[in-house]
């Protein structure tokens, strides 16, 4: 040990210890040849104090840690080989009592569970003394421990999953995901492009150029003004022409409609007629006037 080490062990001998060579070596006998156990207010300390008060809780060892009721009770059966469909409830309900006022005396919220548990298998044992009731209908009587042998099987078999699932690798915890960082160049850098790389590109566009087609919409402007002489033209020199003479279907629908439209103004001006004889017989158109 260096000196400047031995100055660090060492107390001041201003110290509340005394004055230095006897107060250590009192104290601390061979301070230079031993390790501090630890350093408490920023004194080293060699050895357990003598008025150490540890408290009785401190200590505790638990060999066996059941994760409920049935935890415990599956432990029973299972480790001194009670068959699960017939159990013996004296010996097991007398070795989870023991169990339940172990714990008791320790731990009293740990022990309401399984003061539960322990009143059902009182309950279970009270019911297997008394001469078991035959329900009606001849039936046999229903075993008073079916409940509990149901839901110990299920709890068991819900364990036995849980340590299947625990068995399979878990990211985090078996394994981790491998990351591998790539330092690029800063200049990027381009592959090589061939002759017929490009031949097969532009083929690519020409094949795309032709599928794309333009189309030229045009309107064509019709005056109803214009149809309305048309319509005069046609009904001069006439007494009644019928209505359906009036259209010209070879046009499209574009000139019906506007022809009719021509008709209908014709007829709000009163400068034609449409006249019926009678119900669904043919309608006429004649001019209202007669021509000079």
């Amino acid at each position: 040990m260096s000196q400047a080490d031995a100055s660090q062990v060492l107390p001041d001998p201003a110290s509340p210890l005394g004055d230095g060579t006897d107060a250590l070596a009192a104290t601390y006998p061979d301070v230079l040849d031993q390790v501090a156990l630890a350093r408490l207010y920023g004194e080293p300390l060699f050895a357990l104090p003598q008025d150490l008060y540890i408290p009785p809780d401190a200590l505790e060892v638990f060999l066996e840690a059941f994760e409920g009721p049935l935890d415990l009770l599956l432990y029973l059966i299972r480790k001194q080989n009670f068959n699960i469909l017939d159990i013996p409830m004296q010996d097991v309900t007398r070795q989870y009592m023991a169990y339940v006022d172990e714990i008791r005396s320790t731990n009293l919220e740990l022990a309401a569970e399984y003061l539960l548990m322990a009143a059902m298998l009182i309950e279970i044992k009270s019911r297997m003394l008394l001469p078991p009731k035959k329900p009606e209908g001849g039936e046999e009587a229903e075993d008073p421990r079916a409940e509990l042998v149901r839901r110990l099987l299920e709890y068991e078999q819900m364990k036995l999953a849980a340590m299947q699932l625990k068995e399979i690798p878990q990211y985090g915890r078996d394994f981790l995901k491998a990351t591998v960082h790539i330092e690029q160049s800063l200049q990027p850098r381009f592959p090589d492009v061939e002759i017929g790389e490009l031949q097969a590109a532009w083929r690519d566009i020409l094949k795309r150029a032709k599928l794309v087609q333009t189309h030229k919409i045009t309107r064509e402007e019709l005056s109803v003004r214009e149809y309305m002489s048309q319509i005069l033209k046609q009904l001069q020199g006439q007494r009644f022409v019928e209505f359906e003479r009036i259209f010209n279907p070879e046009k499209g629908s574009t000139v019906l409609v506007v022809t009719f439209i021509a008709m209908l103004e014709l007829a709000k001006e009163t400068l034609i007629e449409i006249t019926q004889a009678e119900a669904f017989a043919p309608i006429y158109v004649r001019l209202a006037y007669t021509p000079v």
